[in-house]
């Protein structure tokens, strides 16, 4: 995603469950409170993993694959998964801590407000409620803190450990050249007046006049697209009749011919009569074959991460209450972005700025290409936690060499990225200090 997303992925799923167990109701905390024969199963670094812990997030991973359909591995596995789940988690925090990543007290304070909103209560009463199940305020806010130190130095480390040379990214636009060649294209717009077949001389006169009228219309400087929302019978007419850039073999032969010589922005002279009807037509745009070109986006989000606190699918059904609300006209979108928006564009009514392809994570690109220009999402989920988007503008605008190795070096480096953060967590595993520990007899 852009600059001021990019640098904090949110968690795993797993990961996201670090501070299960912090803001529990009154009647599991006393329950955890209570439980016999917990013990301490590891030491990590400073950080403690105890039985406990261990249980309950077998318990959730149950919970999970039976909301999923999934099946587990066999006990013994499951917990030995859950084990070195835990522990890794308790090598990036410390070493999160370790690093010296800042996290302000706004970005603290918009955690705050969602899991105060999740529980659909204020602020103060959420603090009251964490005095009533003995979670200190300041404790509270210290967890929300690590995860949040955890994300960004997730991001610094990994990304500066895929490195890629000029020879791969040679070799990949080179492949992209070679996939893209093709031929000239062309977005041809359409005002279709149909003639069933069996359609009478005296009927078809009148449909044909009918066509004429339309030409005339468009040929007299009225816009086509209200021509064709107005006359065309065509599927794409609510596209103002719009095909698509497509090469001349994905067009029909009628269609090229009548256009060959017709510039873009400029309407056929003449009605073209096929099989189907009566068409007017018009060359929206002609692109040569390798032009490089690129669609830009200009979109917005409110960015909830999920969190023990804000599970993906809670997040999920806040961010549509908040699409109901600004469909609706209750609030407006800068407003909740400012207010919940987990992310380094909250300041900005939630702004990413233009982005071209490859820029944001594909989830969230495929998301907002399907989106019309003003449209807004569903919720849309991503290794970033859950989004609402919208989309504000769009361009084409001709890519220069420079952009073109910057847009490839990012789809490398998303490719990459999985990978590199399990070497990465290997890693720093490696150097830590753990002390796995029996049950007590």
């Amino acid at each position: 995603m852009n600059e001021s997303v990019l640098p904090i992925r949110a968690l795993t799923a797993a990961l996201a469950l670090l501070l299960a167990g912090l803001a529990l109701g009154p009647a599991q905390a006393q329950g955890r409170n209570s439980r016999n024969g917990d013990y301490i199963a590891a030491v990590v670094n400073q950080e403690l993993v105890t039985a406990g812990e261990v249980a309950r997030r077998i318990e959730s991973a149950r919970a999970e694959a039976a909301r999923a359909g999934q099946r587990l591995p066999p006990e013994g596995e499951l917990r030995q998964q859950v084990m070195d789940l835990l522990i890794d988690e308790r090598v990036i925090i410390t070493t999160a801590r370790e690093s010296g990543v800042r996290i302000d007290e706004p970005d603290i304070d918009r955690a705050v407000q969602n899991v105060a909103a999740q529980n659909q209560i204020t602020p103060q009463v959420l603090r009251q409620r964490l005095a009533a199940d003995g979670i200190e305020y300041s404790r509270f806010r210290a967890q929300l803190r690590d995860q949040l130190m955890m994300e960004r130095l997730r991001e610094r480390e990994v990304y500066r450990r895929i490195q890629i040379s000029d020879e791969e990214l040679d070799k990949f636009m080179a492949e992209q050249r070679k996939a893209s060649q093709g031929e000239a294209e062309t977005n041809i717009a359409q005002i279709l007046v149909p003639v069933p077949e069996g359609t009478t001389p005296e009927a078809e006169a009148r449909l044909r006049e009918r066509a004429l009228a339309a030409l005339k219309r468009v040929q007299g400087g009225e816009d086509f697209a209200v021509v064709a929302l107005d006359v065309s019978a065509d599927a794409n007419r609510e596209k103002g009749g719009a095909l698509g850039l497509r090469p001349a073999s994905r067009l029909p032969d009628a269609f090229v011919n009548a256009t060959r010589s017709v510039e873009a922005g400029q309407v056929a002279p003449e009605l073209l009569r096929t099989g189907a009807g009566f068409h007017v037509l018009k060359v929206l745009e002609r692109r040569e074959a390798g032009e490089p070109r690129a669609t830009q986006t200009r979109a917005r989000h409110v960015l909830l991460r999920p969190s023990a606190q804000l599970t993906a699918e809670v997040a999920s059904r806040r961010l549509a209450d908040y699409r109901r609300q600004i469909e609706t006209g209750q609030r407006n979108f800068e407003d909740i972005a400012r207010q919940y928006s987990e992310d380094g564009s909250a300041a900005a009514g939630g702004d990413l700025g233009w982005s071209g392809p490859g820029t944001m994570v594909p989830e969230f690109e495929e998301a907002m290409n399907a989106l019309p220009v003003g449209g807004l999402s569903a919720p849309v989920p991503s290794r970033f936690g859950v989004h609402l988007i919208q989309v504000l503008e769009r361009r084409e605008v001709a890519i220069d060499p420079k952009a073109q190795r910057e847009q490839a070096r990012n789809v490398l480096r998303e490719q990459r990225f999985d990978q590199a953060f399990l070497e990465w967590t290997k890693e720093i595993r490696s150097r830590a200090y753990v002390e796995l520990r029996e049950p007590p007899p």
